[in-house]
């Protein structure tokens, strides 16, 4: 317990020692929302993937799906590393960078407001951020109660407002600065974290070709696998057409995520491109490809902990119960590993809802006259407030709020992917089908919350954002274009020529 306590506060000391050293990183709203624009390649892509994988990914996800899916669960994870980083990191990183910063958009809805020549479209994209991020926040600490709980007796409540407020207070203190740096840490003990206890759970099992045999074993009457013998360790497992909703949903919903794609605003240079690529594909690969892969062994630990008296299974116990086995200094290793998946994510959403709010809602609207002091002052007084609301959701969730972290990310990317993407790459993008965008992504995945057509809410959000790629360029090509001078100067951004080295490209012409 010693032990486990002193890494504690080893690691809380470092989170606020990066915040207080941060502070001169955030004197100025660029600075405090993008680092100056100025963030090298390793912050960049750890930023991005503490932000993708929190605990609602170690702890729910990897439980819920590999139980579903088994070992073939592996390919969500996967599928995050390829479609969710590196095909992100190529297609949006350097035209996100290069636009946001011909535009001066600080934010999301600052680029759709600029982009598009709307004001209104700015608004509506800060309220969709506000409302859906919110809950999002709050799942954030669902995780934890369970492992604070195996490992050190202190109660759930205790837990959340540490959390809470140890996020905050480097948040507020440094900014993205200190919340780049601070995920590049937490990022590294997730990585370490992840390897220790996958090694530690196979060789509980007698490695890994016994608990694979195992995995093999369990009965093939369990209506999920459809009669199929060892579905559980086949390459698609027993559910291909579920499971592959889960990967849309899981890789391509991070591309309209505004905490994601905001790590592209603050990119340095070219080379912080191309090194970030790699370095956010490889940690993906390891940490959401182990997370689901560690999960697909989940049936090997079936225990009556795991059950409501309903015989419903309880998800979130479902990778506590695999842990709850380990020795001491292990579980508190996972303890430090979920918290850091979980301070990350949160410093990333709170600090995207506070800057949001300010910039693209109160600021111009609100408040007509804003200045750069009173800025920060009130995304600081935000961050306070978007965590006390975060907490109170989180110690007593109700019903409708617990639905509606489950459709956060599907309501989100499927708002703001297609026209986000159409928007850096197209001139023919229109307004109204950014507006169609934003009705329908929230549409579908709200209205299915009620009269449940599709009946996964997973599925629904991968719907929503096909959807969104359909209605976007079809309402573009029906409803008035933008003025083509205005397209034409937001464009001319990619047309500026650069001087390279010849081994990146070689020229025209030699004499």
């Amino acid at each position: 317990m010693l032990v486990k306590l002193i890494m504690l506060l080893v690691f809380f000391g470092i989170m606020i020692g990066v915040g207080v050293a941060s502070r001169k990183h955030a004197s100025n709203v660029n600075d405090f929302v993008l680092g100056g624009r100025n963030v090298g390649p390793w912050l960049t892509a750890f930023a991005y993937g503490t932000s993708y994988f929190s605990a609602v990914v170690f702890v729910g996800y990897a439980g819920q799906f590999g139980w579903k899916y088994g070992l073939s669960s592996t390919w969500i994870g996967l599928g995050n590393a390829f479609l969710g980083s590196l095909l992100a990191w190529v297609v949006l990183g350097r035209r996100t960078r290069i636009m946001t910063h011909h535009l001066s958009a600080a934010t999301m809805p600052d680029f759709f407001g600029k982009r598009f020549d709307s004001n209104a479209l700015r608004i509506a994209a800060s309220a969709i951020v506000f409302i859906f991020l919110i809950p999002y926040t709050a799942s954030l600490y669902n995780g934890l109660s369970r492992l604070f709980g195996m490992s050190f007796d202190i109660p759930y409540t205790v837990c959340v407002i540490l959390m809470a407020t140890l996020t905050g207070v480097y948040v507020i203190l440094g900014g993205y600065m200190a919340t780049a740096i601070n995920d590049f840490i937490q990022g590294i003990i997730m990585i370490f974290g992840i390897i220790a206890v996958i090694l530690a759970v196979l060789n509980g099992q007698g490695g890994f070709m016994e608990a694979v045999g195992k995995l093999a074993e369990i009965p093939s009457d369990i209506p999920v696998t459809m009669g199929q013998p060892g579905a559980f360790t086949s390459f698609f497992g027993p559910d291909p057409v579920n499971l592959l909703g889960v990967i849309i949903l899981t890789s391509l919903g991070t591309w309209g995520l505004p905490q994601m794609v905001h790590k592209f605003y603050t990119i340095k240079s070219e080379k912080a491109v191309k090194t970030g690529t790699v370095i956010s594909t490889f940690f993906a690969v390891i940490i959401s490809g182990g997370c689901y892969f560690l999960g697909g062994f989940g049936r090997l630990f079936d225990n009556p902990d795991i059950y409501k008296a309903d015989g419903s299974i309880i998800y979130d116990g479902i990778i506590p119960s695999m842990l709850s086995t380990l020795p001491d200094i292990l579980i508190g290793i996972v303890v430090i590993l979920v918290l850091s998946a979980s301070m990350s994510t949160l410093s990333s959403l709170v600090l995207t809802s506070s800057s949001t709010l300010t910039l693209d809602f109160i600021k111009g609207n609100v408040v007509k006259d804003l200045s750069d002091k009173k800025q920060l002052l009130v995304m600081r007084v935000l961050i306070v407030f978007f965590i006390a609301i975060s907490v109170i959701l989180a110690l007593n969730p109700p019903t409708f709020i617990a639905q509606l972290m489950g459709i956060s990310w599907g309501a989100l990317a499927g708002a703001f992917l297609a026209p986000f993407l159409y928007g850096l790459f197209w001139k023919g993008t229109t307004k109204l089908a950014v507006w169609a965008s934003f009705i329908v992504g929230v549409g579908i995945t709200v209205a299915n919350m009620f009269i449940k057509f599709i009946a996964s809410p997973i599925n629904a959000g991968a719907v929503a954002m096909v959807a969104g790629l359909v209605v976007v360029p079809v309402v573009s090509l029906l409803t008035p274009k933008m003025e083509q001078k205005k397209v034409d100067k937001i464009f001319s951004c990619y047309d500026e020529e650069v001087q390279v080295k010849r081994k990146v490209a070689l020229p025209d012409k030699e004499e």
